[in-house]
């Protein structure tokens, strides 16, 4: 096993693991991994050192929804721990579906899962003002009568359901940055920032504390990118290309941006906040901070795309 020049991170949803409201069962979950895992060897077979990043927030929503249900016989699960627990469960899912397709294809490659934590500011003001959803989609009338059970902050998510939203503070540093990094020089596939990574803040005395949040994982995987000095950042996400004007008459599928365009344009509010923006967001700021290119596609595509052939590309010029 050897590592090799061009490196990629490679984000991908949590949404992505549930293809439907009929597949939410974990055997379901795994074979979609499995599926994602099949197209990001065929980037580790082309020479690509690859970092996995992935969401979480159907799943870490089930972990807390679980606790809710059990609050009467166990303590409830802090946000920070149901963070790591899904960090290590999907970690699992995909070491082992990378496990078994390298293994089938004869790639000379190893995956492994680190539980990442990522800095946020205390003071940010996110805090004040959450944003992030996470969970099942709900009808408006389900979501309502559930946050007025269970104190919930509830809002309608891009045209596809209503659903829970929380605290979503900027990443400010990858703790365990210098691990990652030192394993992928070593020829591994790292799988890291799970979720944007378990939310941490430093208190007065440097210690390391939980807090309750979500942090945006494509924000953590731009982050993420940066730090490592990645060729590229794929984020694949439910749409083979980017659009402007989504859903109405004047729809236009983007295949190439500059920087300049890339930005005019999310300063225009082409992008939903809730569902693109984030991500054209994390491939301004990655490409801005010094990345080659930024690159946007669904799980089907990576392929195709890498090639040139597909997908939304933000470039610097």
């Amino acid at each position: 096993m050897t590592s090799n020049n061009k490196m990629a991170v490679v984000a991908v949803g949590g949404n992505s693991l549930i293809i439907d409201n009929q597949h939410k069962l974990i055997p379901d979950q795994y074979r979609a991994a499995a599926l994602t895992a099949g197209y990001v060897a065929d980037m580790v077979a082309a020479g690509w050192n690859v970092v996995l990043t992935h969401g979480n927030g159907p799943q870490v929503g089930f972990i807390l929804r679980r606790s809710e249900l059990s609050i009467h016989e166990v303590p409830p699960v802090p946000m920070d721990y149901a963070g790591a627990d899904i960090q290590g469960a999907l970690g699992y899912m995909f070491d082992r579906a990378f496990r078994n397709e390298f293994r089938r294809r004869g790639i000379d490659r190893k995956p492994i899962a680190v539980v990442t934590q990522t800095i946020v500011d205390s003071a940010d003001p996110a805090f004040a003002n959450p944003t992030k959803p996470i969970g099942s989609y709900m009808d408006e009338t389900t979501a309502k009568r559930i946050a007025g059970e269970q104190g919930w902050t509830v809002r309608e998510d891009a045209g596809r359901g209503w659903r829970r939203v929380v605290p979503s503070p900027q990443p400010k540093a990858i703790v365990e940055l210098d691990e990652i990094r030192f394993l992928v020089r070593a020829g591994y596939l790292v799988i890291a920032c799970g979720g944007g990574g378990i939310p941490v803040v430093q208190d007065a005395q440097g210690d390391l504390v939980g807090v309750e949040a979500v942090i945006d994982k494509d924000f953590a995987s731009s982050l993420l990118a940066r730090d490592l000095g990645a060729d590229l950042l794929l984020i694949s996400t439910g749409v083979e290309k980017v659009a402007i004007h989504f859903n109405t008459p004047q729809q236009r599928w983007l295949d190439h941006l500059t920087l300049d365009e890339a930005k005019r344009l999310y300063a225009d509010d082409q992008f939903d906040k809730g569902s693109m923006g984030p991500k054209i967001k994390a491939v301004i700021e990655f490409v801005e901070g010094g990345g080659g290119e930024g690159l946007i596609t669904d799980p089907s595509n990576i392929g195709r795309a890498i090639e040139g052939h597909t997908g939304t590309r933000v470039r610097k010029g």
